[in-house]
């Protein structure tokens, strides 16, 4: 059967063959062949010119049989329905991945936030939410910060749900600012839990950190979190690049003043995205490069941390990165990836390795439903109690089994979903009741 995100592998047969190991049934994968509800709509803005925009703009929920939807909304002016169709099943996999009680959903809006003021993202913002009101909720498909989207928006986004609601529902909304009911430990969890992983994976092959060079190739929140954590712990970041330009230093880079360098100008210009470039605090012994150019540096460890399609069937044989951590959500197509599994390059993919922002979405919903806050130590303590046990039976089915990281954490999640699934009831129970 034909799958949507069959990308993932680069063909259909390898997902097939998961179902055919897992013994799916025929009911469970024509499930998952399809997302369960996709709305679309145009979010109407009044412009401070006074006149009036539309913007494309999705919601939809991939399945939602292990428990309300989850997943985040992005602004980007590529976002398409296709796309958030795939980022949503993404969504159903990693939630499953990791064991937590959510099903996926996604949201997008067809924008360049960059062009709009602070106000007129602000009215996007909430109404989206209006858009959206009826689908959303803490036990329908909750929300979360995304590619272009900050606790800033969320927390316009909260607020406008509380606004309809005539009360207070903080858990509609994760990724919010602490002073909404936010959880501490949340902006830094994907980065976090992106280093957790790379750290079970380089302790599994016997590495330490001092002896790994890491170029990160997107430098936002998750990938400046995770460089910096990394850089404690004694990685050696040699590259480092976003939108604009890459820098490089042999001898390592230190991200923490790149980024607060990056932050100050956002600070001064007072906007919501940061207009500066890493390469705007080059120094002495600090290389300027392309994108391209790092893409295609020799390191033992490539993080790709940007958006998806980074490496593909263009670009993959210029990669010389032994091992490729996808912090971004498919970063490597399915054509390319298995074209560097045969060349023998490991990728460490995005369905794990990116769930510490899903897993600590979901502390902070159920502090909001229980009425707690809870310190940031107990925060990562928990997230990393969670990513431990799930990484853990990835790489030991991986090794087990002579397959690659993400045909095992794909057999975790869809074992988990399919028997779900089949509680709920297939073909095969009701030919069997009825025999």
């Amino acid at each position: 059967m034909s799958h949507p995100n069959s990308e993932v592998f680069g063909n259909n047969d390898h997902l097939n063959a998961i179902f055919d190991q897992l013994g799916v049934a025929e009911d469970v994968r024509r499930r998952l062949a399809q997302p369960q509800q996709t709305v679309q709509t145009n979010v109407p803005v009044r412009m401070d010119d006074g006149s009036l925009q539309f913007f494309p703009a999705w919601r939809i929920r991939y399945d939602d049989t292990r428990g309300p939807g989850k997943g985040g909304i992005r602004f980007h002016p590529d976002v398409s329905a296709e796309e958030v169709t795939a980022l949503s099943f993404w969504m159903t996999i990693k939630c499953a991945v990791v064991d937590l009680p959510f099903g996926g959903a996604k949201g997008g809006v067809c924008v360049d936030p960059k062009a709009l003021s602070r106000l007129e993202l602000e009215r996007l913002s909430r109404g989206y939410i209006r858009a959206f009101h009826d689908i959303i909720g803490p036990d329908r498909d909750i929300p979360a910060p995304d590619v272009n989207t900050n606790e800033t928006i969320m927390g316009w986004m909260a607020d406008e749900f509380a606004r309809i609601e005539r009360c207070q529902v903080p858990a509609a909304v994760t990724g919010k600012p602490l002073g909404l009911r936010g959880s501490r430990g949340r902006t830094a969890a994907t980065g976090r839990g992106a280093l957790q992983v790379l750290d079970l994976w380089a302790e599994r092959r016997g590495k330490a950190p001092k002896e790994l060079s890491v170029a990160v190739q997107g430098f936002g929140n998750a990938g400046y979190h995770f460089a910096r954590l990394a850089h404690e712990r004694g990685y050696r970041i040699v590259a480092l690049s976003d939108s604009k330009g890459a820098i490089h230093a042999a001898d390592g880079l230190d991200p923490d003043p790149i980024w607060r360098h990056k932050h100050e100008i956002r600070k001064l210009k007072d906007m919501v995205y940061c207009c500066a470039s890493v390469c705007d605090k080059a120094e002495a012994g600090v290389e300027q490069l392309t994108n391209d150019e790092l893409l295609a540096m020799d390191v033992d460890v490539l993080v790709l941390a940007a958006l998806e399609d980074t490496i593909t069937e263009r670009n993959v044989a210029s990669v010389n990165a032994a091992t490729i951590l996808e912090i971004a959500n498919g970063p490597v197509s399915g054509a390319a990836d298995l074209l560097l599994t045969d060349r023998g390059v490991e990728v460490l993919p995005d369905v794990l390795v990116n769930a510490g922002g899903v897993i600590v979405s979901h502390l902070e919903w159920v502090q909001n439903r229980i009425g707690d806050s809870w310190s940031e130590e107990k925060v990562n303590q928990r997230l990393a109690a969670r990513l431990a046990r799930e990484a853990r039976l990835c790489f030991e089915y991986a090794e087990e089994n002579a397959t690659t990281l993400r045909t095992a954490a794909y057999t975790q999640a869809i074992g988990r979903i399919a028997d779900a699934m089949a509680r709920q009831g297939t073909r095969e129970y009701f030919d069997g009741a009825s025999g």
